[in-house]
């Protein structure tokens, strides 16, 4: 394989390798800290390094940390999710991390575009923007969601 997806990022430990995370029990609520909750919730940043995540869980790693973890681990791309982006995707770390987002119109308030990613058979990658589509006659917006989210009713 080529390319990693997952649906936050990387590690905040430089050790953690795709072996260590074929390991990882998945069936599990999301801890706060370790593998599973970096999966999870980290996201890249510009600058080298890593810095605690304002989301208060995960952390931020920069490009260097995608390249030293990418090369170790054999592998030439990095596509992530977990983070609404204006055009629907984003393209950082000199090409190696992607963040893909495919829910346009966040929450019925953010006006970005969705995404989606494709690969070619030499593993490239091309994508497809989208715009949110009207809510059906009689549904209001966020009808499905669990509880009214702040600001939305």
């Amino acid at each position: 394989g080529e390319v990693f997806v997952c649906h936050g990022g990387l590690f905040r430990d430089d050790r953690v390798t795709l072996e260590d995370i074929n390991k990882v029990n998945r069936a599990v609520e999301p801890p706060e800290e370790g593998i599973v909750c970096d999966l999870l919730w980290s996201d890249p940043q510009v600058t080298p390094g890593r810095n605690a995540s304002k989301r208060g869980t995960g952390c931020t790693f920069g490009p260097d940390v995608t390249e030293r973890w990418l090369d170790e681990n054999n592998l030439k791309l990095l596509v992530r999710s977990h983070e609404m982006k204006e055009d629907g995707y984003e393209v950082q770390h000199n090409g190696k991390c992607i963040t893909i987002f495919s829910a346009p119109n966040y929450c019925d308030q953010m006006c970005n575009l969705g995404a989606l990613i494709r690969f070619d058979s030499d593993c490239h990658p091309t994508f497809t923007r989208f715009a949110a589509v009207p809510h059906p006659e009689g549904i209001r917006p966020m009808h499905y969601a669990p509880m009214p989210m702040p600001g939305m009713m």
